[in-house]
């Protein structure tokens, strides 16, 4: 394995996604991203921009399994996980598994379910795995949440509690397509109302399990220079001595930041990270890890606008 293989997946898997949904370059490569650094990525953005399709097609053009759930006010941790269920015929429990026994799982609107079933896969993103009456299940090293939800609309939602947002590796804005693109949409899809299938676009797997695996071990081979470490540390503890928040990132984020910015190098062909890596990330990575204090809420603050600063005051290494 080399960089060079990956960037070209990258490219090919670009160019699968776009038959079916047009633009959101940054998007796919972020998800991309997260997939090689074994984590996983809420996006957030109002409805139609195709964060549904985006999730499909990413899972297909990879050879992946992919179920996605609707999380609603009723679901239980039960229908996320599945349950034990007695056989008569056979006097046993018998596992039926939910739909957590996936590789790509999309959790569709994912703070509109209480507490309760938003924790059922807290287990699931930390360690790929789940307990089901006391039965520790694996899920597989391919296993990976793209969750969503509606940055608009909050009645009858339920916030993610931090815990369960430091499990996401990025959260990433889905926004709407630019003129060319969103002229493109239509012309692709301005003939239906239904959400397309994806059996009508004829997509081609770029890579498999087993690419995905030979990357991790490759990625996890490249030797991060002692400048682009103490760049990423100053980032993290910077965060945590900004007067405009309450809580900065923690030591797990700056690990993550390392890991990502091994395979956003590769996506672009490098076997070396550079500053440019980092800045790139840093916001997708840091912003939603932080705590804004009720002062800077008030004056119209934002995370990403404080992580934006702390980019332009740490010193970039040359």
């Amino acid at each position: 394995m080399d960089p060079m293989t990956i960037q070209a997946v990258r490219e090919r898997l670009r160019g699968e996604v776009h038959r079916v949904v047009v633009g959101h370059d940054a998007v796919i490569d972020l998800m991309f991203v997260a997939l090689l650094a074994e984590g996983h990525v809420l996006l957030e953005g109002v409805p139609g921009t195709a964060k549904t399709l985006l999730a499909q097609a990413f899972a297909a053009a990879l050879s992946l399994p992919f179920k996605r759930i609707q999380f609603t006010p009723d679901l239980m941790p039960g229908d996320v996980v599945g349950t034990n269920i007695f056989d008569f015929q056979t006097g046993r429990f018998v596992l039926t598994r939910g739909p957590v026994f996936t590789s790509i799982l999309l959790a569709d609107e994912v703070n509109r379910t209480p507490p309760k079933t938003q924790a059922a896969l807290l287990q699931a993103m930390q360690e790929r795995s789940v307990t089901i009456d006391g039965a520790t299940h694996d899920l597989g090293p391919a296993f990976m949440v793209l969750a969503t939800q509606n940055p608009i609309e909050h009645e009858g939602t339920y916030p993610l509690p931090e815990a369960q947002l430091d499990r996401f590796l990025f959260k990433v804005p889905v926004g709407y397509p630019a003129l060319d693109e969103e002229r493109a949409m239509v012309r692709l899809h301005g003939h239906r109302t239904a959400m397309p299938r994806l059996a009508e676009f004829g997509i081609e797997p770029v890579a498999d399990l087993p690419f995905l695996l030979e990357a991790r071990a490759y990625l996890a081979s490249l030797r991060l220079g002692d400048e682009i470490v103490d760049y990423v540390v100053a980032l993290a503890r910077a965060t945590r001595q900004q007067t405009e928040l309450l809580c900065g990132a923690s030591p797990r984020a700056a690990s993550m930041l390392a890991t990502a910015a091994r395979a956003r190098a590769a996506l672009d062909g490098r076997d070396f990270v550079l500053p440019d890596d980092i800045q790139w990330l840093a916001p997708h990575v840091l912003s939603h890890r932080l705590s804004l204090s009720s002062k800077a809420k008030y004056a119209g603050g934002s995370r990403k606008a404080v992580v934006e600063d702390i980019l332009r005051q740490i010193r970039v290494p040359t």
